[in-house]
């Protein structure tokens, strides 16, 4: 937990961007913004990943996202493929508030190579004392 916020221990993060990647057993991973993300960011308007099919690049953009006064890419915490994403943010964005790391996920990605991907993400332990420095960074950066 970081600024009293949740980080399940079963996903993986790109913590300068501020989203996960929860790795499913087929070679596949589901994709989303961290809650610190969310908060960061603010009242999310609408949600648009980019369409099966498309390939992405870790650190690049795999949607974008439309807030109060500006419009956001979201970027990957992996590469690969994109095999799925979650048509329920159309008509509902706020899923993404309501449920980060369950139903308001972006995208699902075929991997292409995930153990290259790993050296950028952080697993386990470290990722909330990383996500509290992020928190106080972004503070700082605000003042």
């Amino acid at each position: 937990m970081a600024a009293g916020l949740e980080f399940p221990g079963d996903l993986h993060y790109l913590v300068e961007h501020q989203v996960w990647a929860r790795v499913e057993g087929d070679g596949t991973a589901t994709v989303g913004i961290t809650a610190l993300g969310i908060a960061q960011a603010g009242e999310i308007y609408m949600c648009r990943p980019k369409w099966p099919g498309s390939v992405i690049e870790q650190g690049r953009s795999i949607a974008v996202v439309e807030l109060a006064k500006s419009i956001v890419s979201v970027k990957s915490p992996v590469r690969g493929t994109v095999t799925a994403i979650n048509t329920a943010l159309e008509k509902s964005p706020e899923l993404v508030h309501r449920d980060p790391y369950g139903e308001g996920w972006l995208a699902r990605v075929q991997l292409a190579d995930f153990d290259a991907d790993c050296a950028a993400l952080l697993h386990g332990e470290p990722v909330a004392a990383a996500m509290a420095h992020h928190a106080w960074l972004s503070r700082a950066d605000d003042s």
